[in-house]
């Protein structure tokens, strides 16, 4: 019978959730804008209601993802400044060892792999890279929101530029999880057809002591594992 470890809370799941959620909706109503001569991008526009429509619930959405990353930041800089949660996202020179170890383990130059915390440096680099792009279109975005107040603060280039900006950070945020994250996720030959441990909170003991040796010592340290 297979034992397993709560992995993420309740709050992280429903974040996760959330990003999710947010992220296909601006994916869906943001990139036929983007590529709106696109045939395909016509056909997108006129099934969600028309571009007026689009518009609307990609403005929503946008807000509605600021408010997130807004309150996101502010919980985990609260947990963290006041010792409840730990800088367990934050790289470290030990990732950038962790990398080369894995790399050289790869090309088969050494026979261990690197020997990872609860979070590698891929996961690190996904949710940092999550965070940069959120400032960029969030920034953005409310230009183009409120051009005019914009441009009243700042020089009147700043709109076109933040439209090139926006657009394209979001066609490398859509490519990067379709590319780098449903992979590494869900297909990769470890996990595949689908890793649910992000949807259930729980992950095997097999699992973590295999992808995340050095958090599974310390969790053994502590408490037995859960059934």
């Amino acid at each position: 019978m297979k034992r397993y470890v709560i992995r993420f809370t309740l709050k992280q799941r429903i974040e996760h959730a959330s990003a999710m959620t947010l992220f296909i909706v601006l994916a869906l109503t943001g990139l036929p804008q983007k590529f709106f001569e696109a045939s395909w991008a016509h056909a997108v526009i006129m099934a969600l209601g028309g571009i007026e429509q689009v518009r609307w619930v990609h403005r929503a959405a946008g807000i509605a993802f600021t408010l997130f990353t807004a309150a996101h930041l502010g919980i985990i800089s609260s947990l963290v400044v006041t010792g409840r949660a730990a800088l367990s996202l934050v790289p470290t020179r030990q990732d950038f060892l962790d990398a080369i170890q894995q790399l050289r383990y790869y090309l088969g130059m050494t026979d261990r792999p690197a020997r990872f915390d609860k979070f590698d440096y891929k996961q690190k680099f996904e949710y940092w890279g999550l965070v940069l792009g959120a400032v960029i279109v969030i920034s953005t975005g409310f230009v183009l929101l409120f051009p005019v107040l914009a441009t009243t603060y700042l020089p009147g280039e700043v709109v076109p530029a933040s439209k090139l900006a926006h657009g394209n950070e979001g066609l490398m945020a859509f490519l990067v999880v379709i590319v780098w994250h449903i992979y590494n996720a869900h297909l990769n030959p470890d996990v595949f057809p689908f890793d649910s441990t992000i949807f259930t909170g729980r992950i095997s003991v097999e699992r973590l002591r295999h992808e995340h040796e050095l958090e599974y010592e310390r969790l053994k340290a502590t408490e037995e594992p859960e059934g």
